[in-house]
């Protein structure tokens, strides 16, 4: 491996995961070394990685815009699918028993207060005791990180707004009605129609 792509992913590691991460994070690539490229923001997913046959080199990407500590998590998760479908193949499932297992042993040199503040330290424990697909899906886990955004990326979320409020989401407008437990009763307009909604589904005020 050249040395000028081992300095510039050592550079991507020091502006986007927490300090006492980025020997951690380098390590990982440089034991088993992918692609690896910061990616616009996608509204669908933080980041990205499948497995080809027909590549030797396997490609990682990650949005640019997120907090450090959700872009350390995220690029473990993606670590964690390389070496799971290099591992067992393209029969184990993307987020099986056998990614879950690599995620957790992977992450557990970082569950620290060295690397993570503890606000998020406690519900990432616990997330990690059985992770989930995605850290959004875990609505406490969530709830923490987004303290983090950015201001200029900092997003709106259903459990934000007030009870009676209109939003917009995938160009469909609702009022917020009930809050469930995790996901909130909502009245699409102008159909009248209800819905159960994710408690942290991004929205747009209207």
């Amino acid at each position: 491996m050249e040395k000028n792509v081992k300095l510039e992913i050592l550079q991507i590691f020091k502006q986007q995961v927490p300090e006492n991460a980025v020997q951690y994070c380098w390590d990982l690539w440089h034991e088993d070394p992918f692609h690896f490229k910061i990616s616009h923001s996608r509204k669908t997913k933080l980041g990205d990685f499948r497995y080809r046959t027909d590549q030797e080199i396997q490609k990682i990407t990650i949005n640019h815009d997120l907090s450090i500590y959700q872009f350390l998590i995220t690029y473990i998760h993606e670590v964690a699918h390389h070496r799971t479908f290099k591992k067992y193949g393209l029969k184990v499932k993307p987020h099986g028993i056998e990614w879950k297992k690599t995620f957790q042993q992977l992450f557990a040199p970082l569950l620290s207060d060295l690397v993570f503040p503890k606000d998020i330290l406690l519900p990432l424990k616990r997330h990690m005791q059985n992770p989930k697909a995605s850290s959004g899906a875990d609505f406490w886990l969530s709830k923490e990180l987004r303290k983090y955004d950015s201001f200029q990326h900092k997003a709106i979320y259903l459990d934000e707004i007030k009870i009676g409020s209109q939003f917009e989401i995938k160009g469909r407008q609702f009022k917020k009605v009930q809050p469930r437990r995790t996901r909130v009763l909502c009245e699409e307009i102008p159909s009248g129609r209800r819905y159960l909604i994710s408690g942290h589904a991004e929205v747009k005020p209207i």
